[in-house]
């Protein structure tokens, strides 16, 4: 059985993700940070679906416990998958943040860095060790990053998602070598618990939007978290150091 690890996997993109891979076959181990009902939640669903998954604990903002991290995943691939490794990774734990330039303090910019791009960068280098040769990897990044999709007030989010664009394709030129293909996919607006709940929250906020949308609505996880599940199997084998938009043509 493949198995993979999907970070951020309560709700939203990532439980899709999650739910998406364990349809095609896999085991997933996956994280929270502050959501464990909504990891359990995952976690069910997917037994529901004959599936093996377990929850782990995750802070992605903090790269000191990434060691005794990659060993509770140790842990839980030879307790619950008799494995040794792994075969996927999704790197889809982060958090929003908004602020003019002109009134972002030094400790929010610091705080977003290491949860964006820091925490991806460190904790993707301490599981490779446990990544099967042959692997994939999908970075989640966002549209934010491109030029298109260019909204005031998030500048550092923005920047660090660019950063984590460059990042997956130097990932895939230098792990090539084992054969481990690396990709990003980028969402557009969708309805999760992102940015506090802003859509639950605000609604009326969602048929404006809509219309940006070449496809006339705004995203829903399923349409990320199918498209993370096809770069990581067997029909993405081919593809690798590719960013790839996913958000139904939106700005088209």
């Amino acid at each position: 059985m493949k198995v993979a690890v999907v970070t951020g996997a309560s709700s939203g993109i990532g439980q899709s993700a999650a739910l998406q891979i364990a349809r095609r076959g896999a085991g997933v181990i996956l994280t929270y940070s502050s959501n464990e009902q909504g990891a359990k939640d995952t976690v069910s669903r997917i037994e529901q679906l004959s599936g093996t998954a377990a929850a782990l604990h995750l802070d992605i903002g903090d790269a000191a416990t990434f060691p005794a991290f990659r060993d509770a995943v140790a842990d839980v691939l030879r307790g619950t998958f008799q494995r040794d490794s792994f075969d996927y990774l999704v790197n889809n734990a982060g958090f929003a943040g908004s602020a003019m330039i002109e009134d972002t303090s030094e400790q929010e910019f610091d705080r977003l860095t290491d949860g964006l791009f820091k925490g991806p960068f460190f904790l993707t280098q301490a599981l490779l060790p446990l990544l099967v040769d042959g692997a994939a990897i999908v970075n989640v990044t966002s549209n934010s990053a491109l030029p298109h999709v260019t909204a005031p007030g998030y500048s550092v989010y923005a920047s660090l998602k660019g950063a984590m664009v460059v990042l997956s394709r130097y990932m895939a030129k230098e792990f090539s070598a084992r054969g481990i293909r690396v990709n990003s996919v980028a969402p557009g607006a969708t309805r999760t618990r992102f940015a506090d709940d802003a859509f639950a929250k605000h609604p009326e906020i969602i048929p404006e939007l809509a219309k940006t949308f070449a496809l006339g609505r705004i995203g829903e996880p399923d349409d990320i978290g199918m498209a993370i599940a096809v770069l990581v199997s067997e029909e993405g084998r081919w593809i690798t150091g590719q960013d790839i938009e996913v958000s139904g043509g939106m700005n088209l």
